[in-house]
């Protein structure tokens, strides 16, 4: 007997690095937020980088380690060793992390996500169901979120089955075709539009911002405009740029006058997560926080370049 459409649908899995309850800032209300793993840019400043590989990795967190060397003893080909009094993690050697991961016993070494079937991930998603009828819901994030569609997909159509509002944050670098299946189930819509240039979009995130132009189009020219709101995060000396702004609105703003543009402040916070994953921070002094009357002047650009609805943070 073949299993229908629904059914193979929710025996898919996925692989997912986080899940925030009680989230405050991933859309409206108290909600739950599921960040996807994997991710096809490469933006420099990723405030996500345990999320940009689809497969699980090895976090080590030193500050957790007690350098008892359990992990060294018990790892079979060096993927672990004791080097000059310090642990020296090898990730790209295969070999037994599961028991490496499960004999550390302060979890200083650990895996950097998770799969999940259907059923689990909805009995996380749903934890706090009775939350959501005031105004809040689920939202998917990432990583990209639309790297995991399907999986993405087939909670959607629960969440919907639930009457749970729902949302995505994503850079909505996918095909159209895609896009198009997903956003009927979506509530709301947080979209990213980093950099309006082509060839500065490519040094700075790795791919072409074609695909994310045009379902930006398809998106502020649809019967879902209203529920989207386009980003863009300011990194200095990158996305930051009055030419970039500038740019940016004036596209907005001719495909849908009334868009909805949020200009998201320069996180300082992610550079602790590089060190965890052995990876190199693109800033080696890290930037603060714009002020006030900075983020006031980006605001300015926008407006003046045909933003009506600033949301301001």
């Amino acid at each position: 007997m073949k299993s229908s459409p629904e059914q193979v649908m929710t025996k898919s899995k996925g692989i997912v690095f986080d899940i925030k309850r009680f989230a405050t800032h991933d859309g409206n209300g108290i909600r739950t937020t599921m960040f996807f793993k994997g991710c096809p840019l490469r933006c420099k400043w990723c405030h996500n980088p345990e999320g940009l590989k689809k497969q699980p990795q090895i976090l080590y967190m030193e500050n957790q380690c007690i350098h008892c060397q359990t992990c060294v003893h018990t790892s079979k080909n060096k993927g672990v060793e004791w080097v000059d009094g310090n642990i020296v993690i090898h990730r790209d050697i295969k070999d037994n992390w599961d028991e490496i991961v499960y004999m550390c016993p302060t979890t200083a070494i650990c895996f950097d996500s998770k799969e999940y079937t259907f059923v689990a991930a909805c009995d996380e998603l749903f934890k706090d169901i009775a939350f959501f009828s005031y105004g809040g819901g689920v939202t998917f994030s990432g990583g990209e979120p639309f790297l995991q569609h399907e999986f993405m997909l087939s909670l959607l159509k629960e969440c919907k089955r639930r009457n749970v509002h729902t949302a995505i944050e994503s850079s909505f670098y996918t095909d159209l075709d895609i896009v198009k299946k997903v956003v009927p189930y979506l509530d709301q819509i947080y979209c990213d539009c980093k950099l309006f240039d082509e060839q500065k979009h490519i040094e700075y995130t790795g791919v072409s911002n074609q695909k994310i132009r045009k379902n930006i189009e398809y998106l502020l020219t649809s019967e879902h405009k209203d529920k989207v709101i386009i980003r863009t995060p300011l990194i200095p000396t990158m996305s930051a740029t009055e030419e970039n702004i500038a740019s940016i609105s004036s596209f907005l703003s001719n495909l849908y006058p009334d868009v909805k543009y949020e200009l998201l402040n320069y996180n300082p916070l992610a550079k602790s997560k590089y060190a965890y994953l052995d990876m190199e921070f693109c800033f080696k002094d890290n930037p603060e926080l714009y002020t006030s009357s900075q983020m006031e002047e980006f605001y300015s650009i926008a407006l003046k370049n045909g933003i009506k609805n600033l949301i301001k943070a």
